[in-house]
């Protein structure tokens, strides 16, 4: 599955996502596009899901007709995320085009 991820997560995440063919907005040179034209240009690029910290995505875009699916984390941080990473293979795994999904794992919290 090609799988694109968002700026806001960890690129050590790109490593730990088993088969999936995973690139970064970065790598793309997709930086600071808008969310729709992000998803738009991904789509036309051929991406399956696009692997994101942005949970506002879930309400703001909708995905009727699309062939990209999102899978939203509850968190960005790396710490918290490799201790969820079977979850987050799960959510790619089951990933259906036009399709929003959210992971939760964990907040990071500071520690007073």
């Amino acid at each position: 599955m090609r799988v694109l991820l968002d700026e806001n997560l960890a690129h050590r995440l790109r490593k730990n996502l088993g088969p999936h063919d995973v690139a970064t907005v970065s790598y793309k040179g997709w930086a600071g596009l808008k969310n729709g034209e992000l998803l738009r240009t991904a789509e036309n690029d051929g991406i399956e899901v696009f692997l994101t910290g942005d949970q506002t995505l879930t309400y703001e875009q909708d995905l009727t007709g699309r062939s990209i699916a999102i899978v939203a984390l509850s968190s960005v941080e790396w710490d918290i995320l490799k201790l969820h990473l079977p979850v987050i293979m799960a959510a790619l795994d089951n990933a259906q085009p036009g399709t929003i999904q959210t992971v939760d794992c964990g907040r990071f919290t500071r520690k007073k």
